[in-house]
């Protein structure tokens, strides 16, 4: 850790908060792509059922990703804004990120 009154920045590979953050961070950013990738094939498959015909199986894919984009995103959401108040909250206080 670095003491109160030096003019170093944490390094990111040694501060485990830092580190940690940083992990939450690409885990969100994931999961928002595919929460994201799973409503787009929802409404991919949604046009195509419109226009072919809903059967068995498109209602089941649109369903399905519905059901995957919600469970991926809800919580990737929460986790970005977390990272976030988490980066600014330290500047706020004076410590750089």
């Amino acid at each position: 850790m670095n003491d109160p009154g030096s003019d170093r920045s944490p390094d990111p590979t040694t501060d485990p908060v830092l580190r940690r953050r940083a992990q939450v961070e690409r885990a969100a950013r994931l999961g928002q792509r595919l929460g994201y990738l799973c409503f787009a094939v929802a409404v991919v498959a949604f046009f195509v059922g419109f226009f072919a015909g809903f059967d068995g199986t498109i209602v089941t894919i649109i369903v399905a990703a519905m059901v995957a984009g919600s469970v991926l995103l809800a919580p990737a959401i929460v986790a970005s804004y977390a990272v976030k108040a988490a980066v600014r909250e330290d500047r706020e206080m004076g410590r750089e990120v």
